[in-house]
């Protein structure tokens, strides 16, 4: 469970209070914002403030400006949502440490809130630049950390500008650690797992970390054919990596020694070209015909996961079982969400690709948390300490 303070542990009246934000939304060619998910999950943190008189500094990236000063990478339509569904003015800052951050920040009246611009329009952001942090924190005389989507970087506003102001977390990050924290540590039990995704390499440490912990683990995706080959099984043009293959035969020996059950793919959908239109069949997973590719996971698999699933009380999962981008090949992510909707458990998403599957699906609103942290997430759930939570002071 998280050991840090909160916002409810500092005294915020009449405060400059500057909050790191994630506000990394996605946009459409018009700069339309396409999913205000990560702005309404930071609406507890902003609404606390302003109920408690706080003056609000607000601050957070968008994409990838590379530390250069970009029009496409403003903050603007970020500021103008925050104003609709905040029902009162988000004024922007045209920079992030100037003369216009440090004008509007000085005239800020209590409850009022301000944004200022992409701090990574400062390659010394992710630099982690000391003299940068330092004039960051002369905005302000209290620093929340809100961002768990950018908690596992080290950066100017995610974790140095804590050496200049006491530092604690806002409520999204609490609630991340503390739901995932539990599921993790005290899980209610039988507790499964559920990972996909491509790679195995990107998982590897959360295969590790959970085998410790869970009593299940399935695995789907494309990482799946990596496991099949460690088997002996033929998997065609299937994605594969290769130099893992020892790890995986490794990984099935340790899971069967902790007498965690480890449950792969027992059917595939298979393809001949990596396309939505490509002509597909379902096999056996070790019957892969060698001219077609593995692409989803099939109906008997679907299945056995759901007999797998239906008595689990904690469930984690990260990573599509399939080329989910792809409709036709999307059916196995889908049902596993669906699965895990009708389920009585505590249900958790560890962002990224599971949680764009879940949201493009219309499964949100039945599980119990979506993480707003893809890579954060993953290496929280790997059992690394996340530096921008480390920086936090402890209760």
């Amino acid at each position: 469970m998280l050991n840090k303070k909160t916002v409810e542990d500092v005294d915020v009246n009449g405060k400059r209070v500057l909050v790191r934000c994630d506000f990394n939304v996605p946009q459409d060619e018009n700069l339309n914002i396409t999913d205000d998910r990560r702005i309404v999950s930071a609406l507890p943190t902003i609404k606390y403030l302003i109920d408690h008189n706080a003056k609000v500094i607000l601050c957070s990236h968008l994409g990838r400006p590379k530390g250069e000063f970009n029009k496409k990478y403003s903050l603007a339509p970020v500021a103008k949502r925050l104003t609709e569904l905040l029902g009162k003015k988000v004024k922007l800052a045209d920079d992030v440490i100037g003369e216009s951050a440090k004008t509007l920040a000085s005239n800020l009246n209590d409850g009022d809130v301000m944004l200022l611009e992409n701090v990574r329009f400062h390659k010394e952001e992710e630099a982690n630049d000391m003299s940068f942090c330092k004039e960051l924190a002369q905005l302000a005389d209290i620093y929340v950390n809100d961002a768990f989507g950018t908690a596992h970087r080290a950066h100017a506003s995610t974790e140095g500008v804590s050496k200049y102001l006491p530092a604690v977390c806002g409520y999204l990050i609490q609630k991340e650690i503390d739901v995932m924290g539990k599921a993790l540590d005290n899980p209610s039990r039988p507790f499964v797992a559920i990972l996909g995704g491509k790679k195995v390499s990107d998982k590897i440490k959360v295969i590790e970390n959970l085998i410790d912990k869970v009593d299940t683990l399935l695995i789907g995706g494309g990482m799946a054919y990596t496991f099949f080959k460690a088997k002996g099984y033929e998997i065609g043009n299937s994605i594969c990596e290769d130099d893992k293959i020892e790890l995986a035969k490794e990984l099935m020996e340790k899971a069967s020694h902790k007498g965690v059950k480890l449950v792969l793919p027992i059917d595939n959908v298979v393809a001949k070209e990596f396309s939505n239109d490509s002509e597909k069949k379902v096999v056996k997973s070790d019957e892969i015909p060698e001219d077609y590719q593995g692409m989803d996971i099939g109906p008997e698999t679907i299945k056995l996961f759901a007999h797998e699933l239906k008595d689990a009380k904690t469930i984690v999962w990260n990573g599509p079982m399939g080329v989910f981008e792809f409709d036709n090949f999307a059916v196995g992510t889908n049902e596993v969400a669906k699965i895990l909707g009708g389920l009585d458990a505590v249900t958790i998403i560890g962002g990224g690709d599971s949680a764009a599957a879940i949201e493009k699906g219309g499964f949100a609103d039945t599980m119990t948390h979506i993480s707003t942290g893809g890579g954060a997430s993953l290496e929280f759930l790997e059992g690394k300490v996340l530096p921008g939570i480390a920086c936090l002071l402890d209760k």
